[in-house]
């Protein structure tokens, strides 16, 4: 349980907050690059620990990030002009660098002076893994971690998005939660299709749980009923890289996937989230060059027309979990017990690492020496008893069932399997893929072209 003050400071994002200034010592990801092709003025609202900015790309290629009102008259550069320097307000043509600095104000004689006055703010902005990353802190700012996922090679790419109308704290501390998955993704879904027999191997009890403070975050274990205290579930687990990135993913060689649900503060009562998928085909396998091109995107929908939550995908029943508890979790009328240890876990590091960052010091998992950063390998277990079964099968449980590349990256890691269909399905179906031969259904077979 946490007072109604101490919740605030470890909810709210804004600067001069104490949450909020530790989020402003860490990289956070804002978009995919290839967002900025798909709009006409190649620019890209963002909102980031409640600052409402527009990220650009000037006519030379290079990004920049900026706030979103010009200084001269309030219009948004959401609808600006890219220049060889930088970027216009397409109010009257005011031009601003990625620095922020005011370039140039058409009409009436130049005054440099005056344009020094009138610069905007800006932040520095990276592309790794076809992601943009965004800083907010203060000079200078830290490496970008190159984190095992976002740079390894011959990977196909996806980015799966919701704008999530909660605070950035209750997503991240289901991550350190793992008996929630029993419940939520197994024995709920097997409540909800008992009439069918329905059971799901997620549903199996937790005999064990345990987490690990390591150097870029906690990693967390588990030991389910009949798993050897070998199995890399409980050896090895999966972390949580602090402050706000679960990666989890597939270590199996012939189905290698880096994955990570990645938790971006909008402000104090939004969150973006995105996951971020890495698929490292088998070897041998034929690939597709277009798959390999890009990052490629797909909206995760979470509500149903009438309004309800969508439980019918394991990301689903998250979010439901997510956004009942009200934008900002009352954490002074809960109750933890047991199971929530990895949740005090976190709470206390936050705590700790706030206070680094009020001492004038560098939190958890900051990086600043190079030669520390050419690859980051995270702990990722093999043979994940959550995981098994077909890799259709397990992905159609999941927000992937809306990807617009499943059905290619079904064909890549199940090559002799029938082709996938791709139509949603609707909660009495949850978790229960739907897969139809080539000669049943060709409509299926030509989409992939």
């Amino acid at each position: 349980m946490e007072t109604t003050e101490q919740n605030r400071d470890l909810t709210r994002v804004g600067k001069g907050t104490p949450a909020g200034e530790l989020l402003r010592r860490y990289w956070h990801p804002i978009a995919a690059l290839s967002d900025l092709d798909d709009t006409v003025h190649g620019t890209k609202r963002v909102k980031l620990l409640g600052e409402q900015l527009v990220l650009f790309r000037d006519t030379q290629g290079r990004l920049g990030l900026i706030a979103e009102q010009c200084p001269h008259r309030r219009a948004s550069f959401a609808y600006g002009m890219a220049t060889a320097d930088g970027i216009r307000c397409p109010y009257h043509g005011w031009e601003f660098s990625a620095q922020g600095k005011c370039l140039d104000q058409p009409f009436g004689r130049d005054n440099p002076s005056f344009r020094d006055k009138v610069s905007i703010d800006s932040y520095p902005v990276q592309e790794l893994g076809g992601l943009v990353f965004a800083y907010l802190g203060p000079q200078p700012a830290p490496l970008l971690p190159r984190f095992d996922g976002l740079v390894v090679e011959g990977a196909v790419r996806t980015l799966g998005r919701a704008e999530l109308p909660c605070n950035w704290l209750q997503i991240v501390e289901t991550s350190v939660d793992p008996v929630h998955a029993e419940w939520l993704h197994g024995r709920y879904i097997e409540f909800a299709q008992e009439a069918p027999g329905v059971k799901t191997h997620i549903s199996a009890p937790h005999e064990k749980i345990d987490f690990k403070e390591f150097e870029y975050g906690i990693t967390k274990h588990r030991l389910l009923a009949g798993q050897p205290e070998d199995s890399d579930d409980w050896k090895v687990g999966h972390p949580i890289v602090f402050p706000s990135t679960l990666a989890v993913g597939n270590g199996d060689a012939h189905r290698r996937s880096y994955v990570f649900q990645m938790r971006v503060p909008m402000d104090d009562e939004n969150t973006l989230h995105l996951w971020y998928h890495a698929y490292v085909p088998p070897q041998g396998a034929t690939v597709p060059a277009h798959l390999l091109q890009k990052v490629h995107r797909h909206e995760v929908p979470y509500l149903n027309a009438d309004g309800s939550y969508r439980v019918d995908h394991i990301d689903g029943q998250d979010i439901m979990a997510w956004l009942t508890q009200g934008r900002v979790a009352d954490r002074s009328a809960e109750n933890l017990a047991a199971s929530d240890q990895g949740v005090a876990l976190y709470r206390r590091i936050l705590r700790r690492e706030i206070a680094k960052v009020q001492r004038g010091e560098d939190p958890m998992g900051v990086i600043r020496d190079a030669a520390r950063n050419e690859r980051i390998d995270l702990p990722n277990e093999k043979d994940k008893k959550h995981f098994r079964g077909g890799f259709v099968e397990f992905q159609r449980r999941t927000h992937m069932r809306f990807s617009p590349v499943l059905q290619e990256l079904g064909q890549i890691y199940e090559p002799d399997g029938a082709v996938l269909d791709i139509n949603p399905l609707n909660p009495a179906q949850a978790g229960r893929p739907n897969r139809v031969s080539p000669q049943k259904n060709p409509a299926a077979e030509t989409s992939t072209s």
